[in-house]
């Protein structure tokens, strides 16, 4: 019986993975995928980032981070998966996991030595780092997550190189090479990136991680830092885009270096289509989403990740930007 392919998709918080998978759903390569979802916080947003109009099984895991609280529940949701394809009642060819930019890959990698189970049916193809060329300089002096996505990485694709300078990008793919020298190094353009860089690679090589890390099939130890927290806005009633957007601007000019990554699905009053608005630091930014349908509720949920972040600020000034409908009706 063949081995089921994984890829591990890792990289820091708005490197740019849901992107990047939505483009490989899309891709005509022929491969049913199984993605599980990870994200860090109380409720997730990725998944209904993702394409919706294909077969692909998409699972969220959402109640911690996959590296450390819910292995457990990686374990068993890959159980499952196998247990339903030998079933027949699902249909894949290979797995992504794409963690929470806050994860440490190595924990989730083990997985597939340390459980005899899993390790019977699958097979770990690759860990794909990306990497923020913005922001990755202060991202891999601060946070040791971003230093171990890097050393871990079999493929590193780095994402936003138009919004750095020549030199600065040369001095940071020279600080890659040098963290992780055996990692392929491309680039992701708006979430564009070849194929052949991101599945079937065979690149995850225990004896090559066993040099730099000889108790990587030993220590399960994984903590996060308590300063990194979460908090997630909703609200069911339409919002004013034009207040939201000035708001938030003001907001990111004083808050910025703490908002690590914010992003959400917005209700915005006068448009039958959903808006998908995302940020990191002080780059912010929106675009349309599909259609909201007749049968479904429509409500903003935007979730924010950072260190000591202003919450209460965040939540009154979200709330100034509701559209009173009554007042507009009678207008």
């Amino acid at each position: 019986m063949s081995l089921i392919p994984v890829t591990i998709l890792t990289g820091f918080l708005g490197s740019g993975k849901t992107t990047l998978l939505n483009y490989i759903l899309k891709q005509p390569h022929g491969h049913r995928i199984a993605v599980i979802e990870n994200e860090f916080g109380e409720a997730g947003i990725d998944n209904e980032l993702l394409v919706q109009d294909r077969d692909e099984q998409i699972i969220e895991m959402n109640n911690g981070c996959i590296c450390c609280t819910v292995r457990g529940d990686l374990v068993r949701i890959l159980g499952e998966l196998v247990a339903k394809k030998d079933a027949g009642t699902l249909h894949f060819s290979r797995v992504v996991i794409e963690t929470t930019g806050l994860a440490d890959p190595a924990p989730v990698a083990q997985t597939f030595f340390v459980d005899e189970d899993i390790g019977q049916r699958y097979l770990l193809d690759a860990i794909v780092t990306l990497v923020d060329a913005k922001h990755a300089p202060a991202q891999l002096d601060e946070h040791h997550e971003a230093q171990e996505q890097v050393g871990f990485a079999d493929r590193i694709l780095l994402t936003k190189t138009d919004l750095v300078e020549h030199e600065a990008l040369l001095k940071l793919r020279q600080r890659l090479a040098r963290m992780n020298p055996r990692a392929r190094i491309s680039e992701a353009r708006h979430g564009v990136a070849a194929i052949d860089d991101l599945l079937d690679i065979r690149g995850f090589n225990l004896n090559a991680i066993l040099e730099i890390e000889p108790d990587f099939l030993s220590d399960v130890s994984h903590e996060h830092d308590d300063d990194v927290s979460s908090f997630v806005f909703r609200e069911q009633r339409p919002l004013d885009l034009e207040r939201m957007e000035d708001f938030l601007g003001g907001i990111v000019q004083v808050y910025g270096a703490q908002m690590m990554r914010y992003k959400g699905i917005l209700n915005i009053h006068g448009t039958d289509q959903r808006i998908v608005f995302q940020g990191v630091h002080m780059l912010m930014g929106s675009e349309m989403g599909s259609a909201w349908k007749d049968d479904e509720v429509r409500a903003s949920k935007i979730v924010f990740i950072g260190k000591n972040l202003p919450r209460e600020i965040l939540e009154k000034g979200l709330a100034q930007c509701v559209v009173d409908i009554t007042q507009t009706q009678s207008v």
